[in-house]
């Protein structure tokens, strides 16, 4: 009796739905074609962008003739931390080395980090 209720009605449906699945699936294996292929379309492009256009140039900022508003620009360098900077480069001249920032209170090594790759030495790469 158990088995008769288990193909009854709906169980039955769906054992016939399955099954046409499972045969259409094998059909379409065995054709030998592939289903995804299309002739249906064409892609045409205008023209090509230059990949500057796309993707600018990454500009350093020169961090021995920046203002405190182009500091700013630096991620984690607020207004207070920008004019220290300033301050810093006033007091004692154009920094050396992009390490001397590890002088100026409140930029740690995290910091300096973080701007390392955006920042020069006023023509020279970040070391």
């Amino acid at each position: 009796m158990e088995r008769a209720k288990m193909f009854s009605g709906a169980y039955f449906f769906m054992f016939l739905l399955t099954l046409a699945f499972l045969g259409s699936l094998a059909y379409l294996a065995l054709r030998g074609e592939d289903i995804t292929e299309t002739d249906d379309y064409t892609v045409a492009v205008e023209r090509s962008v230059p990949a500057e256009e796309i993707v600018p140039e990454k500009k350093l900022l020169d961090i021995n003739s920046a203002t405190a508003e182009e500091l700013q620009q630096l991620m984690g360098i607020g207004p207070v931390l920008a004019q220290a900077i300033v301050d810093y480069r006033a007091e004692h001249g154009a920094f050396a080395s992009i390490d001397e920032l590890l002088e100026i209170s409140g930029i740690g090594e995290s910091k300096l980090d973080n701007i390392r790759s955006d920042i020069t030495l006023g023509g020279e790469d970040a070391a």
